[in-house]
């Protein structure tokens, strides 16, 4: 089997991705978590490692807070930039250097709130700490790859769907399985998703590629129609569906509640994240990778199902 280095494998993704791949290569781990076989903060210098590896998956990252303080958005450069930089330079002693590099990226690098079929070749202009971090971890990522001559792969990633998602998702699936979850109207936006199980299946088959690629499950499902299919999949119902006019006044008393300091589940940003349509054209991946993955909304609908086949 490849050996292979997975950061990041205590995580959401990285668990899954662990599972998956551990079927087709000996994978040696590396966090911050005493279960990794590395244990090691990448933010705080380059890990010793003791061999080369075939692959490398850089997983491992900072994601789903909104940072209050500089020291919170400092963080985000020090984990996903920095953290990216000290990889490399631990595998920079090695003469022989990977086959195979792989960045799991997002695509909010983008910096966009709305569009659709957002390709590639869109410009970077993501403004969060988070978006900033991660394009920095890209540029020297591929310069890194382009030097040594590794074939260097970054999959930019919509919301990642499982069946415990962190994050927003997380968050709506709890409040419908507790029966205080509301919906907006007849929210038609649609939203860009992908399966984590997906994901990892891709990987084995970027061997010898190199480049830039949106992973989506092509089907772009409705905000309403994702809500619907996680209330068929948790055999629940949406307790209530509110007019636009009165969420709206919700979110604005939500803002008021977040200007005295106070933790609010609702506000105007959240709801305009939910009711705009952002998509992301993941045609590229499907001609370049084959990447045929499968519908998010299905999935969702047969949770039960899934959750059985995922403990085995």
């Amino acid at each position: 089997m490849p050996n292979l280095l997975l950061t990041g494998a205590s995580g959401f993704l990285g668990r899954i991705l662990h599972k998956e791949l551990s079927q087709q290569f000996k994978v040696t781990t590396l966090g911050r978590s005493s279960a990794n076989d590395i244990q090691v903060d990448l933010a705080k210098g380059p890990p010793t490692l003791s061999q080369s590896f075939d692959w490398v998956i850089h997983n491992a990252g900072k994601a789903h807070i909104v940072p209050k303080t500089e020291e919170e958005k400092a963080a985000f450069f020090q984990v996903n930039h920095l953290g990216t930089i000290n990889l490399l330079k631990a595998l920079d002693i090695f003469s022989v250097k990977p086959k195979q590099f792989i960045l799991i990226s997002t695509v909010a690098v983008y910096g966009l709130d709305s569009g659709e079929g957002i390709e590639e070749t869109q410009d970077l202009a993501g403004h969060t700490p988070y978006a900033q971090s991660k394009i920095l971890a890209e540029e020297v990522v591929m310069e890194w790859c382009q030097r040594h001559q590794v074939d260097g792969v970054i999959l930019r990633l919509p919301l990642v769907v499982d069946s415990n998602p962190p994050g927003n998702l997380g968050a709506i699936m709890r409040a419908i399985q507790r029966g205080y979850y509301f919906s907006i109207g007849k929210n038609e936006a649609r939203k860009s998703v992908v399966l984590a199980i997906d994901v990892a299946r891709l990987i084995p088959k970027l061997e010898g590629k190199s480049g830039i690629f949106n992973l989506a499950d092509g089907q772009h499902p409705t905000f309403a129609a994702i809500e619907s299919a996680i209330a068929d999949g948790l055999g629940k119902s949406i307790a209530f569906t509110l007019p636009n006019g009165l969420v709206k006044l919700l979110a604005k008393i939500g803002d008021g509640i977040c200007t005295l300091g106070i933790a609010f589940p609702f506000h105007s940003d959240r709801l305009a994240k939910m009711t705009a349509t952002l998509t992301f054209n993941d045609e590229k991946a499907r001609r370049e990778l084959g990447w045929a993955p499968g519908a998010v909304t299905a999935y969702l609908r047969n949770m039960d199902a899934a959750q059985r086949e995922e403990q085995r």
